[in-house]
């Protein structure tokens, strides 16, 4: 379904104004904690946004919700109302668990940030205009040199680093406004970010606005990444929690059970649910 599904979209008949709306009832998903959740194959997923980038007048919001932002979101109201009006991609193997778990079966594929960013620039053949806010001003600039030796037919604009006052704010949503951004990507950490780009971010500064944490500083090289054997068997998570210990400690060895405790819940809950329904 999935395939088919990503075909299906670069049919010409679909208007622009009704590609979101069409795209979010058509494409198969996973509902998850009360949360719709793309269940999309890697060409269907970069097909949907590569389509959203390429519309006049398209206006699309993406998120990656992996299982620490789960535990954010079931004790932050706010976020979670956020992340509705999102289009939102699994990420990691504790997104397929509890899908596993849950509804029965994993994720198509494990649709990731830190991959499937980088993956959408080379899919995209068409040029188009990125735009970046966030992170430290060195870590931005590295960043944007990265993007720009990895696809260099697309035109990468540092709009902005993380570290602006609310003084600056209108002038850097005039400068996204003049700069006719096709995909923007803001990294300021979960859930600020999704927060701040549903307070500010409009069609008119981008039609594909990514929330994408700490996105920059992988590509910058100023956090390196796990290697390619850690992230085969998925445990890049062990792999930052030994490089940052001090920092990551609560989220994984406290959140990863946490999440557990999570999914048993919503399976025990869906489980009385369908007892109920067929009494």
């Amino acid at each position: 379904m999935a395939g088919d599904w990503g075909r299906l979209h670069h049919d010409d008949e679909f208007h622009p104004m009704n590609l979101i709306s069409t795209a979010q009832q058509i494409a198969p998903k996973k509902i998850l904690f009360g949360m719709p959740i793309f269940d999309l194959s890697w060409v269907s997923g970069l097909s949907l946004i590569a389509q959203y980038a390429a519309t006049p007048g398209a206006h699309a919001q993406v998120s990656f919700l992996n299982a620490n932002n789960i535990n954010i979101m079931l004790r932050d109201a706010a976020y979670r109302d956020v992340l509705k009006g999102h289009i939102v991609l699994p990420d990691g193997i504790g997104m397929d668990l509890a899908a596993s778990i849950i509804d029965g079966e994993p994720f198509a594929a494990n649709l990731n940030g830190t991959d499937f960013v980088p993956a959408l620039f080379t899919y995209m053949e068409e040029p188009r205009r990125i735009g970046l806010i966030g992170a430290k001003p060195g870590v931005l600039a590295g960043a944007v040199a990265r993007f720009r030796k990895h696809a260099p037919w697309h035109e990468f604009v540092p709009v902005a680093d993380g570290f602006f006052d609310n003084e600056e704010l209108p002038i850097i949503l005039e400068r996204l406004e003049d700069a006719k951004i096709d995909v923007l990507l803001v990294g300021m950490g979960t859930p600020l970010q999704e927060k701040w780009i549903a307070q500010h971010i409009k069609p008119q500064h981008a039609r594909v606005v990514f929330g994408v944490g700490a996105l920059f500083d992988f590509v910058s090289g100023t956090m390196p990444r796990a290697p390619a054997w850690m992230r085969k068997i998925r445990c890049e998570w062990l792999y930052r929690l030994t490089r940052e210990p001090s920092r990551l400690w609560r989220r994984y060895l406290i959140g990863i059970p946490v999440f557990l405790l999570h999914v048993l819940r919503f399976k025990l809950s869906a489980r009385r649910d369908k007892a109920a329904a067929q009494q």
